[in-house]
Formats: C-alpha cells, structure tokens, sequence
C-alpha cells in the first residue's frame, strides 16, 4: 500500500510517500480502506517529536480516517497504526458509523477539532448562556467550528482573531461578533475593548507564548481560559497561583486523547455534531484536498497558516 512514513525526525520534508506491507488486523482492531485522511497541527508535532506523547520511529503519521471496513460500512476511525496511509487499523471504540449526509471532509473536520470544540466549550469551560467568548486561529480547524458552537449555545459575544482579513470575515460570516488581529502586542486591550470595554469570560487558545499571557490578562473573575495547542512553539510565562487566586481565574489545559479513552465522552458529542452538520446548524470548512503525494505542501501550507479550515488528503486518489 501507499504510505507517508517518516524516518526521522524533522520538519515536512522529512515525510516520505513510500510502500508498505498492508496491516494486519489483531485482537479487536478493525482493517479500514481509507478514503481520506485529516492533518491535524498534532501531526506536525508528530513529525518534530514535540507531541505530548514521545514518538517512536519509523512512523505513520496521522490520527484520523475516513474509509470503509470489509464488511462494506463507511465510517469514521481514529487510526491505531498511522492515518496517511491506504489502509489502517482502528479499534471498535474509537470507530463512528457516519451517515450519508455527512461528506468525508466535514466528518474528518469533527472527529478532532468538532470533538474539541465541543469539549471545550461544554467540558472545559463550562461556558454558559449570555458569556463572553473569544477564540483564538478563528479560521483553523477548531476555531471555525467553536464559533459557531459558542453562538448556537447561546454565547452573548464571541470574539474572533485571525491573521489576515479573509480569515476575519470569515469568522464573521460564521457568526463572530467582531474578529481582530491576534498580535500579541497589544492583544489584551483589544480583546478589551472588542467586548465593549470588559474583560471577557471564556477564551480557547492554542497558541502559546504571549498570546497566552494576554489572554489571561483579559480574563474577568470567575473567567476560564482554556489552553489545547502551542502553536507559536513558545512557552507563555510561568502561572502563578496567587495570581489567578487574586482575580477567581481559572486556566484549564485540554487534550482530546484523554476522552478516547472513555467512549461515551466521544460517542455522544460526535452524534451531536454530525446531526448538527446534517441539518445544516454546523457548517464545516475545508481547506481543500491534497494528494496523498502532496502531503509535504500540507504541512507546509498549515505551518504558514495558509490554510483556512480542515486540511484533508486525498487517500483514495491513487487507487481510483
């Protein structure tokens, strides 16, 4: 079969189309003929050996699949042996029979980032009705999703940032109330008085360094800042308890991994989201599909954050 395995550790250019022996299903794993599959900022980690989980080599990389099992179901799988491959493994548990309505990319759109939108803003931070939002990368994967859960959850004001004015009015479009620049230099305030003067409840942010540190400083009391990527690679400074104990601030770290352990905390979200999706509630956004021999410029294009939306590579390509 077709596969992207990688060697070494590095950054795109060390991902690698080569052939490999097909898996071999064990215990209860199940073999799925993969469609597509999704890249996700995880995988670039992955590929850097920067994932919170140490990587070992030589590798598949990729988590998520869409394809079909021998017995002919179409489904939505968390691959156990590497995703950006033709075939893969995946455990029963962790395997979601999709329906029709819902295509290939949009259900690789949900199974990581619209899983941790939802938990974010349902788990996490517990956001209620009337709060105050704000979403970092508004234009990525996650964001473009916990937009629009945070106005259909009844978020008084979401505040959207992303880099360019595309991804602005994009945000917008998706239901943001206001979208501004995510500098760091000055973000506090803008995020400020985008909220009409007031410091903010709720903010999901995924880029570390002193984006973090801003964010925290716009917190009102009581408000929770939900922390589930580095993508700047930067470390923010050291939380101190005191301080969070002076302003009744909470920050709260998340990782999707921990609810594949526990089923029902990605059964029940999943069939949400994908009802959402089928109705027409949830709109997700594709970043378009890459060849699986492409998968280089993927990584490329989601490091520069040229992309808008889910990242998707075309596995099925090849053999069609």
């Amino acid at each position: 079969m077709r596969a992207v395995q990688i060697t070494r550790f590095g950054g795109p250019e060390v991902l690698e189309l080569v052939e490999l022996p097909d898996p071999v299903p064990t215990g209860d794993l199940v073999l799925v003929d993969v469609d597509a599959a999704g890249v996700n900022y995880a995988d670039t980690h992955q590929t850097e050996d920067s994932y919170l989980a140490r990587q070992t080599l030589p590798m598949v990389p990729g988590a998520e699949v869409v394809g079909r099992t021998p017995d002919g179901r179409r489904v939505l799988a968390v691959a156990a042996g590497g995703g950006y491959a033709e075939r893969a493994l995946a455990h029963p548990l962790t395997t979601y029979e999709l329906p029709d309505a819902v295509s290939d990319e949009a259900a690789l759109a949900l199974l990581v980032q619209g899983a941790t939108a939802w938990h974010l803003l349902r788990t996490s931070t517990h956001m209620a009705p009337g709060e105050s939002v704000v979403v970092h990368a508004a234009a990525g994967g996650v964001g473009t999703l916990a937009v629009q859960l945070a106005k259909a959850w009844g978020a008084g004001r979401v505040i959207a940032t992303a880099s360019t004015q595309d991804k602005r009015d994009l945000a917008i479009e998706l239901g943001a109330d206001v979208a501004i620049t995510p500098d760091a230099d000055g973000l506090r305030e803008r995020i400020r008085e985008a909220n009409g003067g007031q410091a903010v409840d709720v903010v999901l942010e995924m880029t570390g360094g002193p984006v973090f540190d801003a964010s925290l400083a716009a917190l009102a009391p009581f408000g929770r800042l939900a922390t589930f990527g580095m993508a700047s690679r930067h470390t923010p400074t050291p939380v101190e308890p005191g301080a969070l104990m002076a302003r009744s601030r909470a920050v709260v770290g998340f990782w999707l991994a921990h609810c594949f352990s526990r089923p029902e905390m990605m059964r029940g979200p999943l069939e949400e989201l994908f009802e959402m999706v089928a109705d027409g509630r949830l709109r997700t956004v594709s970043a378009g599909r890459y060849d699986l021999a492409d998968v280089r410029r993927a990584h490329e294009d989601l490091l520069a954050r040229r992309t808008i939306g889910k990242v998707v590579l075309d596995v099925a390509g090849g053999r069609r």
